[in-house]
């Protein structure tokens, strides 16, 4: 028959985990920009300073975001070469 072929049901939970990686990865990349945006405007920062702030506070909302990505989708690949 399908040997070596995904079923719909495994299709689909590729689907949802990779949905689901997506969603918290903007969720926690938009979490630490918000973070550094926070401490730029709490802080009363100057032009430089406060654009410095967040450059860096970006560089690290996407860091963070690819971060979680990639540790959701392996994570769901071990378990799936597992079979569980």
């Amino acid at each position: 028959m399908d040997m070596g072929r995904e079923s719909r049901w495994e299709k689909d939970a590729m689907t949802v985990e990779i949905v689901f990686a997506l969603v918290t990865a903007v969720a926690l990349a938009a979490a630490v920009f918000a973070l550094a945006l926070a401490l730029a405007l709490a802080f009363d920062l100057s032009g430089s300073t406060h654009k410095g702030m967040l450059v860096a506070g970006a560089l690290l909302a996407a860091t963070s975001g690819m971060w979680r990505l990639v540790r959701v989708l392996r994570r769901f690949d071990q378990q799936r070469r597992l079979g569980r």
